[in-house]
């Protein structure tokens, strides 16, 4: 995935540097919010079965302290990808028992298939070194987040 592709799939007003709530389904509809708060949700109910309907399938904690929910849906019109940190954590039941302070969801048409694996594979691959997620949390504006994103997925 080219990094350049980080400012049209994850706008900085799809980043949320405020705590989200620490309860799964709760952190998946304030992240969805924050989405469609930025007008790139056409059906937010439709976004929200479709993400609950995926986290019944199998976890989306992918461990080392990492979220990412993520759903293909007509609900939306573009792929996005939001993002926020929580300080306590949230509960993904991740593999290795560790709640999410970082939490990236991925949300993309119904037809764009290969996109939404070529975005969950890159976020996922770039998010396994401890430096990225270090900067992750250390960064203090959504322009940072941004900045961390594209120099880890260059």
């Amino acid at each position: 995935m080219d990094p350049n592709d980080i400012d049209r799939l994850m706008p900085t007003e799809l980043i949320s540097l405020n705590d989200p709530p620490t309860e799964k389904e709760a952190c998946i509809e304030y992240l969805l919010d924050v989405v469609a708060d930025a007008g790139r949700v056409d059906d937010r109910d439709g976004a929200l079965a479709a993400l609950y309907q995926r986290e019944e399938e199998t976890t989306t904690g992918v461990g080392k302290g990492i979220g990412i929910p993520h759903a293909k849906t007509d609900a939306i019109s573009r792929p996005s990808v939001a993002f926020t940190r929580s300080e306590a954590g949230v509960d993904f039941e991740s593999m290795d028992d560790e709640p999410a302070h970082l939490v990236f969801m991925i949300l993309v048409p119904e037809s764009g298939s290969d996109e939404h694996l070529a975005v969950l594979s890159s976020l996922s691959r770039s998010l396994m070194h401890d430096e990225v997620r270090e900067a992750l949390y250390d960064a203090e504006t959504p322009a940072d987040v941004q900045s961390v994103m594209k120099e880890a997925m260059a």
